[in-house]
Parts: structure tokens; C-alpha cells; sequence
């Protein structure tokens, strides 16, 4: 069987070599490079609109920097190490008193800032049914519980009757709130139990204080006494109970400048390394 010979391109088919060189040339990579960094600026601003729209969604969560209850005065200030903090701060007043969640969901920046909403809305819905602190932590802690995956988060939970000054709380993993009575006098509020979701507890401990005229409630996360100064060494919660005994007469505004001021202070300029969050309620005096 006869075969024919395949047919042979011919020279104007092949693709020339000053073609090929043209198209590598340094001209045309220039221009390509210049299209990929506009893509990736405006990734970039949608992506820093997003968080910027996110950041304002966490401080419409939070309660305002400054509350007047009655006799009672709030300062509240939080610091995020990246765009969005995990520390929050919630006050609300109800028919069994104002309702305090001071809390710290561990990680930084946008996926700490997301679990934030997800557990404003769990407190929400618990203290909407006018449970007791103890009661509200025992049900968000079940929740966490039956989640797949829950960052490991630290809560405040309290209630303070604005006509008697008695506050019930449960700490669930947080560190101690502390009250302030007198110079040198610092009561340490931590009754409550571990950190949310960490063990299967079916129940906290409740417990109780007195906020009396002139006394004052602080809270704060761990990202205070984690602040470090160029040394390396931490602030740590001696150095905040020394200076809680030099504030403890300020109005709550002041004393939470004060401590902050503080803490910067300590750090000499060196950058926080985690979200930093504080709180002053003071009773006025009679």
C-alpha cells in the first residue's frame, strides 16, 4: 500500500525567533508585572475595607468607652494587635441589674474578631432570659462544647444591682478582676471555673462582691500583664496591683489613663504582642 509523505510546514508556520523574543521581551514583562500589582492593590483595599467595616461591626458590639449608671462610672479602652481585637467588652442594662461580659477569645486579627460575634450573640440570647452569671457561662460553655472547633476563650460574666452595689459574677479561665476597697486593700474576684468549652463541666461556681461608695472594679485581660519592655521582661499582675493602689481615689477615666499610660510607659515604645483590653467601674462616694 502506497503512503504519501505527510505534508511539511513550511517556514512561514513556524513562529519566528524575533516572535518568540518579543514576546519575553522586557518591555511587554514590565507591563505584565504593572497588571499584577494593580490586581493585588485592589485586592488589597477591598480586602482593607472589609476589616475596616469589620472593626466598626466589633466596636458597635462593645459597649461605649464611657457609661454613667446611677453612681457607677465606666471607662472601658480596647487595644488590638491586628485589626481586630478578640478581647471584647459588653454592657446592658436589664430588669436584674447591668449585665457585664468581659471576655478574651484566644488568636489575633480577623478570625478572633469573627468568634467575637458569634459569642456576643450567644451571651445575648442567654442573658435576654434573665439568667444568673453562673447560669449564662454554665449555657455558653455547653454550646462551645458541641461545636467541632471553638478557640479556647476566657469570660467575665457579671451582674451589679446599681441601687445596693452587690455584684454576682462567675469567672470562667479569666484573670481575676480586682477590687479596690482601700489603699493596699485588693479583693481578687475569680470564683467560676475553667476557660469556655476547655473541660466537661456541667456547671461553675457563683460568686459575690460588694461594690461599696468610693470602691472601684477593674478588669483587664491578659495582653496587660503580658505587656513586656525592651528587655523582655513581662509587666505581670505585682506591678498592676502597685499602681492600682496610686489610682485607687481616681475617677474611673482618669485611672484608666493611668494605667494605660502605665503600661505603655513600661514598654518603652516596644510593640504589644497581644490584644490589650481594660475596664474601671467605680462606685462615687458619698
Amino acid at each position: 500500500m502506497n503512503r504519501s509523505p505527510s505534508p511539511r510546514k513550511s517556514n512561514a508556520d513556524q513562529p519566528s525567533i524575533a516572535a518568540l523574543s518579543g514576546r519575553h521581551s522586557p518591555e511587554i514583562r514590565c507591563r505584565e508585572l504593572e497588571e499584577e500589582i494593580s490586581v493585588l492593590q485592589r485586592d488589597y483595599a477591598e480586602l482593607h475595607a472589609v476589616l475596616s467595616e469589620a472593626a466598626q461591626v466589633h466596636r458597635k458590639l462593645c459597649a461605649p468607652r464611657r457609661l454613667h449608671y446611677g453612681s457607677f462610672y465606666i471607662a472601658s479602652e480596647i487595644f488590638a494587635v491586628r485589626q481586630l481585637p478578640g478581647d471584647f467588652f459588653v454592657a446592658q442594662e436589664m430588669k436584674q441589674g447591668l449585665v457585664l461580659s468581659f471576655g478574651d477569645i484566644c488568636g489575633k486579627g480577623l478570625a478572633a474578631g469573627m468568634w467575637v460575634t458569634h459569642l456576643a450573640g450567644l451571651l445575648a440570647m442567654h442573658t435576654a432570659d434573665g439568667l444568673e452569671p453562673q447560669a449564662v457561662v454554665a449555657a455558653v460553655h455547653k454550646a462551645f462544647r458541641q461545636m467541632p472547633t471553638m478557640p479556647l476563650t476566657s469570660l467575665f460574666q457579671a451582674k451589679l444591682d446599681l441601687a445596693s452595689g452587690r455584684l454576682d459574677y462567675c469567672n470562667a479561665g479569666h484573670p481575676p478582676a480586682l477590687l479596690l476597697r482601700a489603699p493596699g486593700e485588693i479583693e481578687e474576684l475569680s470564683d467560676g471555673g475553667p476557660l469556655l468549652g476547655a473541660l466537661p463541666l456541667d456547671s461553675f461556681v457563683q460568686g459575690s462582691a460588694q461594690l461599696e461608695p468610693g470602691n472601684a472594679l477593674v478588669m483587664y485581660s491578659d495582653g496587660i500583664l503580658d505587656s513586656t519592655d525592651p528587655s523582655g521582661e513581662q509587666f505581670g499582675p505585682r506591678r498592676l496591683e502597685e499602681l492600682l493602689c496610686h489610682v485607687h481615689s481616681e475617677e474611673a477615666d482618669a485611672a484608666l489613663l493611668s494605667l494605660l499610660g502605665a503600661v505603655q510607659d513600661y514598654a518603652g515604645g516596644y510593640p504589644i504582642q497581644d490584644d490589650m483590653s481594660l475596664v474601671v467601674i467605680r462606685r462615687e462616694a458619698v
